[in-house]
């Protein structure tokens, strides 16, 4: 028979968020319990493949006002967090050196869509410290790699990214070293199952994306038909190169109205190239049509990208509700948190979305009642509901926005 360990939080999920709450929790003073379906690598999460740009005036392209907020009160946690996490573990690849944006001339109307939609969302004070127009000469300042090939260009200031691989093996190397204790090949678990682990835990904390799709059921329609997935994956393509002839300085947004794309530079000249995503839950590999279109747009962008060597070609679902939001839903009768739909904003608002989270986990272990326990700057409108949930292996919700 298995003996049970008691632990204040169990979180289910090693992906960014399950290491995030883990590393704060644990610092907190809190027991912690680490539940990973797979291995300590991180390889099955949307985290492992991603970019992990941290990019909130050009996502604001594409998102909605409360993305880029969020990102922009995780790129200061990410600064302080990663400086506190070398203390005690290899220091994380970040650069804060902005964003470039460029066009072939015969796109230039894609610009002018990208600045409307920037200037529409973003916050006006922002656009207006970081938002700066480059002539060809700019571009060539800005990234010498670059010079002569586009006559405009768009910096982005003050937008960064990290090395994600580095960051999952600090903040686990950290969670572990305070003493969280971990279990890992665990299979698919639920909250239900962790005495079968070995595991009580007076709170759960879910960050198992993709992994918690049964306890976000559906949301209603006019129609059954017309019913939409409370938790959906949406397929992200990534390529990794080994490009030492490019010497890029800073993430590129390549503007094109079929084939948009990025291009992260990472330490030992390697850069990750990705595109929007795919609606679909397809996971399988790659096409040859994805791999020659990201890196045909690569190579558009710099011809030594053809002479690139390939080391992976990855596929990757990101979590994502209906309204693309983050949320966080909290069951004070079965004092269960759930935390999830980052979609394709991982990185860039894990950090603010986690530190809620935790918040509300610290609530309940307080035994207060979680909306009022949690602090003000960390509602962010609409994010934490409490909701009452359905007995296992069943669906539906009541469900009600803590203000």
């Amino acid at each position: 028979m298995t003996a049970v360990q008691s632990f204040d939080v169990a979180i289910l999920g090693a992906g960014l968020a399950g290491r995030l709450a883990a590393w704060l929790l644990v610092r907190s003073g809190a027991r912690v319990a680490l539940v990973e379906r797979a291995g300590p690598d991180g390889a099955g999460s949307a985290a492992y493949v991603a970019a992990a740009m941290l990019a909130p005036l050009a996502e604001s392209a594409i998102a909605e006002r409360r993305i880029v907020d969020l990102g922009i009160a995780s790129v200061d946690l990410w600064r302080a967090w990663l400086a506190e996490l070398a203390e005690s573990a290899e220091p994380v690849f970040f650069q804060q050196d902005g964003t470039l944006v460029v066009w072939h001339a015969r796109d230039r109307a894609e610009m002018s869509l990208f600045t409307s939609r920037v200037r529409a969302v973003a916050p006006p004070e922002l656009v207006a410290q970081r938002l700066r127009a480059l002539d060809g000469k700019g571009v060539g300042e800005v990234e010498p790699a670059l010079a002569g090939r586009f006559p405009q260009g768009l910096l982005l200031a003050g937008e960064g990214q990290l090395d994600n691989r580095g960051a999952l093996r600090a903040l686990l190397s950290c969670a572990v070293s305070e003493g969280v204790h971990c279990v890992w090949e665990a299979g698919e678990v639920d909250a239900g199952s962790l005495p079968q682990l070995g595991i009580h835990a007076d709170v759960v904390l879910d960050c198992r994306g993709l992994g918690a799709r049964r306890a976000w059921p559906a949301q209603p329609g006019q129609t059954a038909q017309h019913s939409q997935p409370g938790l959906r994956g949406l397929r992200g393509e990534v390529v990794r190169v080994h490009a030492p002839d490019v010497k890029l300085h800073r993430p590129v947004r390549l503007l094109h109205p079929r084939y948009p794309i990025y291009i992260a530079p990472k330490p030992n000249d390697l850069y990750v190239i990705g595109a929007t995503e795919l609606e679909s839950e397809d996971d399988s590999p790659m096409s040859v049509r994805s791999a020659l279109e990201l890196l045909s747009a690569a190579h558009s962008l710099h011809p030594a990208f053809g002479e690139a060597r390939v080391l992976e070609l990855n596929v990757q679902r990101r979590p994502t509700r209906p309204d693309h939001l983050p949320a966080i839903r909290v069951d004070q009768r079965t004092r269960v948190v759930r935390v999830n739909g980052l979609y394709r904003h991982g990185f860039l608002i894990a950090p603010a979305v986690t530190e809620a989270a935790c918040a509300v986990v610290g609530a309940l272990l307080n035994g207060d009642p979680a909306a009022h326990a949690v602090p003000a700057a960390l509602r962010w409108p609409g994010m934490i509901e409490a909701v009452t949930e359905a007995p296992a292996h069943t669906v539906g919700a009541r469900s009600g926005t803590l203000h």
